[in-house]
C-alpha cells in the first residue's frame, strides 16, 4: 500500500469535508475504472446505497479501496446526495525482459516474479518490484557473487500498461583468499582443512573450480567439520561464529569459524530401555558401541540403525521416541542418559497391510530416521588422553 498517497488523500478528504455535514448516500458513482470492474470496487467499499455517510466512514472507505493494490490514487467527494469516488488504477505489467542471467535460468525467475505477484496481466506494484531485485541481489550473494548488479527498468507503455525490462550483470564468483579456523588445539590446521570442499586459490583451483566462495558449499563444510568432532569423542564442540570477509573490490573473501572443541569423552557404560519387544540379547548382539570406546556419533548411529531394523523386521515400524537428557553433578562427573522405546506395534507383515496403512508406514519411517535415541549412554566429565 502507497502509505504517503493514502495520508494525502485522507488529508484532502478531511479537509473537503471540514464543513460539510453528513448524508444519506442516494446514489454512488466510480469514474475513472479501466480494467478494474465495479463490482470489485462496491465489494471493498464498506458504504451502500442508503447508508448514512460521515467524516469518518468516508476516511474508512478510503482506506479499504487503498488495501485492494488496485488504485495508486483515489479521491472521494460528494453532488448533492450522490457518493462520487474518483480513482486511478495502477498499471499493469505488459511484459517483462530479462538479460544478462546466466548462473541463474530465465525460467525460474520467471517462477519467482510470478510468484511474487509481477507476471504479465498482473497489476504492477513498484515496491513489489523493489522487493524482488532485493532478494535477487541476495540469492547472487549466496552464490558468492558480490559484484552482482540487479536494475529494473519501468517503461510506460500505451492503455494504462508498463514493460518491466530486468538487466542482471551477474559478476564473477569471489575467490576464497584464505580459510582460518579459530580455536583447534586438538587437530592441526592441515588436517581440518583437508575436511573442507572450499579451497584457497591454488593451481587445481583452475580446473577444480574449488575455490569459489558459496554459502551452501560452507554450511556442508561446517557440517562436516562438526561431524569429525563428534566422531572423535568430543560431543561439546562447537562453532562459535563464522565470518566472511570480502576484499574492497569485492573480488575475494577471507573465511574465520572460530571453534570450542570441548572435552573429549569416552562411553562408560551402555544401556537399553524401554519396552524393546524382542530378546535383549539379540538387540545386545547389535550393540557397535562399547564401553570404553571413545564416543562417536557415527557410531552410535549405525547402532541405531541396526536395531530398528531388526524391530522393523518384526513388524514394529510405528515407533514413539522420548529424548531426554538428565544432569547430575554431585561430583566432577556428568551423566547423559538419552532414552527412546517403540510405539504402538504393528504386528501384521507389511504384504498384509492395506495401501493407506504401507503409505503410513513409509512416511513414519522417513520421519522417525534413527538417530540413536535407543541407547542410554553415560559419559563421564573428565576429558580422555590421547594415547599419541
Amino acid at each position: 500500500m502507497n502509505y504517503p498517497r493514502l495520508l494525502l488523500s485522507i488529508l484532502l478528504l478531511k479537509a473537503t469535508l471540514a464543513q460539510a455535514s453528513p448524508f444519506r448516500i442516494a446514489d454512488i458513482r466510480v469514474n475513472g475504472l479501466q480494467r478494474v470492474s465495479a463490482g470489485s470496487v462496491f465489494g471493498a467499499l464498506p458504504l451502500n446505497v442508503g447508508d448514512q455517510a460521515d467524516d469518518r466512514r468516508l476516511v474508512d472507505s478510503t482506506r479499504s479501496l487503498f488495501k485492494t493494490g488496485f488504485f495508486q490514487d483515489i479521491q472521494l467527494s460528494r453532488d448533492g446526495n450522490v457518493l462520487i469516488i474518483n480513482v486511478v488504477e495502477r498499471p499493469s505489467v505488459s511484459s517483462i525482459e530479462i538479460e544478462g542471467n546466466k548462473a541463474i535460468s530465465t525460467e525460474d525467475l520467471m517462477k519467482g516474479l510470478k510468484q511474487s505477484g509481477l507476471a504479465e496481466g498482473e497489476i504492477f506494484q513498484r515496491a513489489t518490484l523493489e522487493g524482488v531485485r532485493n532478494e535477487l541481489q541476495r540469492q547472487y550473494v549466496a552464490q558468492g557473487r558480490y559484484s552482482a548488479e540487479v536494475d529494473a527498468e519501468v517503461v510506460p507503455q500505451p492503455r494504462n500498461r508498463v514493460a518491466l525490462k530486468i538487466k542482471i550483470n551477474e559478476g564473477t564468483v569471489a575467490a576464497i583468499q584464505h580459510i582460518n579456523i579459530v580455536g583447534n588445539n586438538v587437530f592441526d590446521d592441515e588436517t581440518l582443512g583437508q575436511l573442507f570442499e572450499l579451497k584457497t586459490t591454488n593451481w587445481l583451483s583452475f580446473f577444480k573450480n574449488d575455490d569459489k566462495y558459496a554459502r551452501e558449499k560452507l554450511s556442508g563444510d561446517l557440517e562436516r567439520l562438526r561431524s569429525y568432532y563428534l566422531d572423535r569423542g568430543y560431543i561439546n564442540m562447537d562453532i562459535a561464529s563464522t565470518q566472511v570477509s570480502i576484499t574492497p573490490d569485492k573480488k575475494h573473501v577471507y573465511i574465520t569459524v572460530n571453534i570450542n572443541e570441548g572435552e573429549k569423552y569416552t562411553v562408560r557404560d551402555v544401556k537399553l530401555s524401554g519396552d524393546l519387544k524382542v530378546p535383549e540379547d539379540q538387540v545386545k548382539s547389535l550393540l557397535l558401541v562399547q564401553p570404553g570406546q571413545v564416543f562417536s556419533r557415527k557410531v552410535m548411529t549405525t547402532t541405531s540403525e541396526l536395531i530398528t531394523r531388526r524391530l522393523g523386521n518384526e513388524g514394529y515400524t510405528f515407533r514413539q521416541r522420548q529424548r531426554r537428557a538428565a544432569t547430575k553433578r554431585p561430583g566432577p562427573h556428568r551423566r547423559h542418559h538419552v532414552r527412546g522405546r517403540p510405539g504402538q506395534a504393528c504386528l501384521r507383515q507389511p504384504h498384509q497391510l492395506p495401501r493407506q496403512h504401507q503409505d503410513r508406514r513409509r512416511s513414519a519411517a522417513s520421519r522417525n530416521a534413527p538417530d540413536g535415541r535407543w541407547l542410554g549412554v553415560d559419559l563421564p566429565d573428565r576429558p580422555v588422553q590421547d594415547p599419541s
